[in-house]
């Protein structure tokens, strides 16, 4: 059997999007029965210590609703680093404005590889609405890749 190839999903503090985005494309990528699997990195330098638990309660919230199991849901947020970039097929940041000039500014040299969503944070869009934009855009990648099959 093939090894999987490897998405990687980046927010600014790997608690409440990028963990959204793992879980879902897991879950979905295995109802597929695609060889692909997903992790997901803090794109930040530092972790934030307002972030209550492995995983935000939104994020558990909208999983448990949607019948999916998590299996990250124990882990805590990781930084990420350059190897997270050499393991990954595929890297993807959760919102352009936000964590493009974090990219940049860390990982200059791999930066060219990331493609960008359009979700906001939780300051900024209410987490309903973001985390449906999560399964959306999730969907379309999913699509892409059994197309690409």
């Amino acid at each position: 059997m093939n090894k999987p190839k490897l998405v990687l999903f980046l927010c600014t503090g790997n608690y409440y999007r990028s963990r959204y985005a793992e879980e879902v494309f897991n879950h979905r990528a295995g109802l597929e029965g695609l060889d692909w699997v997903s992790f997901s990195r803090a794109v930040a330098e530092t972790l934030s210590p307002e972030n209550v638990g492995p995983i935000s309660r939104h994020a558990l919230e909208a999983l448990n609703a949607n019948g999916i199991t998590s299996a990250g849901a124990a882990r805590h947020p990781v930084l990420c680093t350059v190897d997270d970039f050499a393991r990954a097929e595929l890297v993807i940041a959760l919102k352009d404005a936000e964590h493009r000039p974090m990219v940049e500014r860390r990982f200059a040299g791999v930066a060219h590889r990331v493609q960008y969503w359009d979700v906001d944070d939780i300051d900024y869009l209410d987490p309903p609405t973001a985390l449906a934009r999560i399964v959306e855009q999730v969907g379309l990648l999913i699509e892409s890749l059994k197309r690409a099959r």
